[in-house]
């Protein structure tokens, strides 16, 4: 577990496990690498080499003032995949990771990408207007922005129950997975969590995605409270060429957890492809 220095001096934490092909991984708002333990387990004892940083403003990266964009953290992730000289990577992206992955290859290209993997992301856009009448009202951003800066760690406790499809009739509660979401959550400093809902809101990817030339697996869930599957999943799975969606019924955001053997199936199939 080590960190880099990007050119303006804020440090990217990430964690580093196992040899062989590279996987890297972006996670969610207000998330940080945690997140992705369960998947970087089953990877690396798999035989592949796994990489997941923090986001600036999230986790063990610095709490900038400044640059809490989604330029910027495409530039981030570009500063780790360099400075560990990472080439062929499967890039794989949950949510606002999602659209940090776009990014970087909308920024960066693909010459050190192999395949990508957008998980219940973000892309194309989030926010709704006359040119994307599906998408979420601004009012729906506003509230969140509210929410984190009244009382973040409430607003987060709360956040968990529809990210994991908890607040469903019949659905299981595990308290301990709302806890470590909570307390993931509570290591985003205020302002870069506070500043990222307008990046995962607002920010455009259908540029990104024309850029797309890898082999790409689209996967959404079609019960996603926080990112509806057909403002984004089914609609990046038209943009980017040659993409495969699959579509997990009843599934809620959160997926890598409520539905992570097949998900852990899924990636690893992918990777090995």
């Amino acid at each position: 577990m080590s960190s880099i220095t990007t050119k303006d001096g804020a440090s990217i934490w990430y964690r580093d496990w196992g040899t062989g092909p590279v996987v890297m991984f972006s996670h969610g708002w207000p998330l940080n690498a945690d997140a992705w333990e369960d998947q970087m387990f089953v990877l690396a004892s798999n035989g592949f080499r796994c990489i997941a940083h923090d986001r600036r403003g999230h986790g063990r990266s610095s709490q900038t003032w400044d640059g809490n964009d989604m330029d910027t953290y495409a530039d981030d992730m570009a500063a780790v995949v360099q400075a560990l000289d990472l080439k062929a990577v499967t890039h794989v992206g949950h949510s606002t990771g999602g659209g940090e992955v776009a990014r970087y290859i909308g920024r960066h290209g693909t010459a050190r990408v192999a395949k990508a993997l957008l998980l219940s992301a973000i892309p194309p856009v989030m926010l709704k207007s006359a040119t994307n009448p599906l998408g979420s009202p601004i009012e729906a951003f506003d509230e969140i922005r509210a929410g984190v800066a009244a009382d973040r760690s409430q607003f987060y406790m709360d956040l968990s129950l529809p990210f994991y499809g908890y607040n469903r009739p019949g659905a299981k509660v595990s308290q301990g997975i709302r806890d470590a979401f909570w307390a993931q959550s509570m290591t985003a400093g205020l302002k870069g969590a506070y500043d990222c809902i307008k990046q995962f809101s607002e920010q455009d990817f259908h540029e990104d995605l024309k850029k797309f030339d890898v082999p790409t697996l689209v996967i959404h869930g079609d019960d996603d409270q926080i990112v509806p599957i057909d403002a984004a999943g089914r609609l990046t799975a038209k943009l980017v060429k040659g993409a495969e969606l699959k579509v997990y019924p009843g599934a809620p955001h959160g997926l890598m957890v409520t539905h992570r053997d097949q998900f852990n199936a899924d990636l690893l199939a992918f990777v090995r492809s």
